[in-house]
């Protein structure tokens, strides 16, 4: 079999950014399909509680497991830096590395995320008629974790060589199984939100069968060979310097959206439901402008490794510019059809629809600055450092939405939805200032030293 590495250290960038990106987009929509799936079914077949129950999960579940996904983050970025500067040997040490660890750290968020979620969903403040069904589904959720875990690893370690298409080839197989068994288990069985979990753990551990298959089947450095899987100290600990940050601001990000989702969650089920509603909407504009996030960790890796700033300059312009106009695009769009889009999730529940339509015009519209942030982030992250992404984003994000809810929306008078989803927009702009700026002065300083 072919080698499958692309070289992103020569050529056109914007032709190979756009086309290395789309299947990103691709993919990550398909994940969101999953859980979009899965509220639709319960949504059409179990009514309001059902979808209040699955929606209630996703930011508990997302800090749990965002702090392991920010390991793949890791290795991505490890092996593209190899791949750039021609170590290829570091390369398999990283590989053989990675999947191990994916593996250890899928058992461990096992145990937590089955052992743990009703007294998460608990602290959370989830009401006492959505918390038995939120824990049956996160329990459930969790059995499946290790499979979405070797699945990330090993698609990072693909999209490090430049192989964007075989990722969105997986999930897409595993996202018709998915739906197929959502169906199944709902509609036949009868089996609520178990059916829906369990539909979404058995289509994960399709798409890690066929990452590990892809990569076994890999001719370059980047192959795998399943009795040579050990942990490498050193490329582990590169591992664990690039993607521990990346997993803290991820788990970070994701504790900010707890307490917002807790505050939600005072407002009752109905509000619980459109909140749901919208945020699933808003993740396929956020996958798409989160693509472009992928792609300026791994372009800026191969030629931070290839010694190349003056292209990773160019990176930049291509990618803020890029993530822009998809973000724009996108967030208006979702928001001028939102009562259509929100109706295929709670249809006939106007209620619902109406608290949708406010988050989706003020997270929806002005989402393209979410998306700038991301790929100044992962700009500076594709040269190597962690450290400084995350403690600006613990600052400006995670610290800006906890004062701003335990200040300004602690007031009677601003106690509202208007008031709590505003505190995004304020955050993702504070941080993409201040991100950018750091990512100048890293780069002038690269040039430097190269001199």
């Amino acid at each position: 079999m072919r080698s499958n590495t692309s070289d992103l250290t020569e050529g056109s960038l914007l032709k190979k950014i756009i086309l290395y990106t789309i299947p990103i987009i691709l993919t990550g929509i398909l994940q969101l399909l999953f859980n979009a799936a899965d509220l639709v079914v319960v949504g059409r077949y179990c009514g309001r509680v059902s979808v209040a129950a699955v929606g209630a999960t996703g930011a508990i579940i997302n800090l749990i497991v965002n702090l392991f996904i920010g390991l793949s983050v890791g290795a991505g970025v490890t092996v593209a830096h190899g791949l750039g500067a021609g170590r290829f040997e570091d390369v398999r040490r990283t590989v053989h590395t990675a999947i191990p660890t994916a593996i250890v750290s899928g058992l461990l968020l096992t145990g937590v995320g089955v052992l743990g979620s009703r007294t998460f969903l608990s602290l959370m403040g989830t009401p006492d008629n959505v918390i038995g069904l939120s824990s049956v589904y996160m329990q459930i959720y969790f059995c499946g974790i290790t499979a979405s875990m070797i699945y990330n690893f090993g698609s990072a370690i693909l999209r490090a060589a430049g192989d964007t298409k075989s990722p969105l080839f997986f999930l897409t197989a595993a996202g018709i199984l998915n739906v197929l068994l959502n169906l199944f288990f709902v509609i036949v069985l009868k089996m609520n939100v178990a059916g829906v979990a369990l539909a979404t753990t058995l289509s994960q551990f399709l798409s890690a069968g066929l990452v590990v298959r892809a990569l076994m089947k890999r001719e370059d450095a980047c192959r795998l060979e399943l009795r040579k899987m050990h942990f490498y100290s050193s490329q582990l600990k590169r591992i664990i310097q690039i993607g521990f940050p990346a997993g803290i601001q991820g788990s970070l990000f994701s504790i900010s959206n707890v307490i917002i989702q807790s505050s939600v969650n005072s407002f009752g089920e109905v509000v619980m439901s459109g909140n749901a509603a919208a945020g699933n909407i808003e993740g396929f504009v956020y996958m798409s402008m989160n693509a472009y996030s992928q792609t300026s960790i791994n372009f800026t890796g191969q030629n931070h490794g290839a010694r190349k700033p003056d292209r990773i300059r160019r990176i930049m312009f291509i990618c803020l510019i890029s993530v822009f106009v998809t973000g724009f695009s996108l967030g208006t769009a979702a928001r001028f059809f939102g009562k259509n889009l929100l109706s295929i999730y709670i249809p006939g529940d106007d209620e619902a629809i109406a608290v949708g339509i406010i988050r989706m015009t003020y997270i929806c519209v002005p989402y393209f600055l979410c998306g700038l942030m991301d790929v100044t982030t992962g700009l500076i992250r594709g040269m190597g450092h962690s450290m400084l992404p995350m403690i600006i984003s613990i600052a400006g994000v995670c610290g800006m939405r906890i004062l701003w809810i335990f200040t300004v929306f602690r007031m009677p008078k601003y106690h509202t939805l208007q008031c709590l989803y505003l505190s995004y927009t304020i955050s993702w702009s504070l941080t993409f200032v201040v991100e950018l700026i750091v990512f100048i002065v890293l780069l002038r300083k690269y040039k430097k030293q190269l001199k």
